[in-house]
């Protein structure tokens, strides 16, 4: 145990060390993770001759699903952030009580969501944009996919803690356990058991049990730096407090996603059709696939930034901020320019439906435009959540979808056309992320000393 807490003391040894320590592993979990993510349409979009549809209607799902996941953000990112904080502050108790109110409030959530979402699916599904012929499938993969929603509270809220404790490699095997049992599942349960779009969801929610189970069996044992036990599960309304507060960053960003994500379905199935939508989700799709090392990276970044702020330790807080910045423009440059190349690549891995692929390419080569803005943004972000910044890291979450990508769905259609629905990205990108790093290199950066 005292082993463990030298190692994983984040104030000593190079500083890409121990970014590196962690976001290697990390990064090798969320290329699994995303897997987890994609790999159920990947196959829906090659059910046969009702591919499309189904893959739309998967793509309806996307919203709430993401939604879900946000509250893992919320709880995980805030409590986790806090927790590293009071780790570098040598608060092991407080600490220890930080990680068990975050659990209980995982639980709760998932037990939450899970009700308000099956009671008004159905209006929720036709506000996110299925149709007739799209329903049915929506339908039917969301409502066992909701009997799954606390198992991945869970498994992802509680990764966050595996992290921030130094476990890369275990938080990585937490992802991957879940992620190799979904990839073997899916081909199994949609068509040699012949379930379909039923079959994705059932072999989520089963891979999202047992990783769920993996992590929480970690965090009780004596493996742990700090473990969760019964005593510090007791809700604290302070603690829920600054956990909710640094947590709400990272829940806008994914909250407003989903926001985002029902805008664009339902203006595209108004201006577009269910053709458009299904671009939508291959967009969806290889934004997950290609923003996942942005996110890796700059989470890893976190528990360092927010470990060495708590031990007072300012030159290495800059230090960890400029290798996360430069690391993460670098990746996001390079991933513009593959994109911008082989977008048909990237289309044909999702589906094999012509028509999506011969709209899509454009639509791609739109929406990715300036990509490497979305890093300066990920960069702020990541500075203002493990500083406890709250109300900062809140703001730019909401400025760059709400106060602009959202209006901006709804204008430049009636100007140019559905591909103004995607040209909406690109201008937030570059407005959204420049101001939020030049506010956090002058209000926080310039001033650490």
């Amino acid at each position: 145990m005292e082993n463990a807490k030298n190692i994983n003391d984040f104030s000593k040894g190079s500083i890409m060390g121990n970014i590196a320590r962690i976001a290697i592993p990390m990064t090798l979990a969320q290329i699994i993770n995303v897997l987890y993510n994609v790999v159920d349409r990947i196959y829906i979009g090659r059910l046969g001759v009702d591919a499309a549809s189904a893959f739309t209607g998967l793509g309806v799902c996307l919203p709430i699903i993401t939604a879900i996941t946000s509250f893992s953000n919320l709880i995980g990112v805030g409590g986790a952030t806090l927790f590293s904080i009071e780790r570098g502050a040598k608060n092991i108790d407080e600490a220890s009580f930080i990680q068990g109110n975050s659990f209980t409030m995982l639980l709760s959530a998932g037990i939450i969501l899970t009700i308000l979402v099956y009671i008004f699916k159905r209006p929720l599904l036709y506000l996110l944009g299925a149709s007739d012929a799209t329903f049915k499938y929506a339908d039917s993969y969301i409502s066992i996919y909701l009997t799954g929603s606390v198992f991945v509270l869970l498994s992802l809220g509680l990764n966050s803690f595996i992290n921030s404790q130094g476990f890369g490699k275990i938080g990585m095997l937490t992802v991957a356990i879940g992620a190799c049992i979904n990839i073997i599942l899916d081909p199994i349960f949609i068509f040699a058991v012949n379930l379909g779009v039923s079959g994705a969801a059932l072999a989520t929610v089963i891979s999202q049990f047992i990783s769920a189970l993996w992590t929480f069996k970690f965090l009780t044992s004596d493996k742990a730096v700090i473990r969760i036990e019964k005593k510090y599960m007791c809700l604290n309304f302070k603690r829920i407090k600054k956990i909710l507060s640094l947590g709400m960053s990272s829940f806008m960003m994914s909250i407003t996603n989903s926001l985002v994500q029902i805008v664009y379905n339902s203006n595209l199935q108004l201006y577009g059709g269910d053709i458009y939508v299904g671009i939508m989700t291959v967009i969806n799709s290889v934004r997950e696939v290609v923003q996942m090392p942005i996110f890796s990276f700059s989470q890893s970044a976190q528990p360092v930034m927010g470990f060495n702020y708590g031990a007072k330790e300012y030159e290495r807080v800059k230090k960890t901020i400029r290798c996360n910045s430069i690391a993460l423009i670098s990746y996001t440059i390079l991933a513009w320019a593959v994109i911008f190349v082989f977008p048909e690549v990237f289309l044909k891995i999702f589906t094999t439906d012509n028509e999506i692929i011969q709209y899509g390419v454009k639509a791609l080569h739109i929406y990715f435009f300036g990509f490497f803005f979305m890093a300066l943004q990920f960069s702020g972000q990541a500075v203002f959540t493990s500083l406890g910044f709250a109300k900062k890291a809140i703001f730019f979450s909401i400025f760059r979808k709400v106060i602009i990508v959202i209006p901006l769905i709804y204008i430049l259609p009636s100007i140019i056309g559905v591909y103004g629905i995607f040209m909406s990205e690109p201008i937030s990108n570059i407005i959204g992320g420049s101001l939020c790093f030049i506010v956090m290199y002058f209000s926080v950066y310039k001033k650490l000393r």
